[in-house]
């Protein structure tokens, strides 16, 4: 976001309300792991669930949410409800943030727990 003179601009108040509510969806670990297995490939609430380890229908409920709030979508094959990420930047921004949390803790577990409690 620049303005015309090369200055970066500040993100609107709706863009930032948007952004914090993504962001606060993702603080879920269950969520951020679905999202993290959709960016994988497709798949149903039954396949997510047992490959997240949840129960189906907490999954259902946290694929119900993400979906409203435009982080997954989702097709249907016969009965079946397909869900996958369609926007590339939130896989982006997911992958960036977990390959680098994952960095951070191979280097310096001790380092990564502290920077959480402050």
């Amino acid at each position: 976001m620049t303005a015309g003179s090369g200055e970066p601009t500040d993100p609107t108040a709706e863009v930032l309300a948007d952004a914090a509510t993504a962001f606060g969806l993702l603080a879920s670990p269950a969520r951020l792991h679905i999202v993290w297995a959709l960016a994988q490939g497709e798949s149903d609430v039954s396949g997510l669930a047992q490959r997240v380890g949840g129960a189906l229908p907490a999954t259902s409920q946290h694929l119900a949410k993400l979906k409203l709030a435009g982080l997954v979508a989702a097709r249907r094959e016969g009965r079946r409800q397909i869900y996958y990420v369609d926007d590339q930047d939130i896989v982006a921004v997911v992958q960036l943030m977990l390959c680098q949390l994952r960095r951070t803790v191979d280097q310096s577990p001790e380092r990564l727990l502290l920077s959480v409690g402050t």
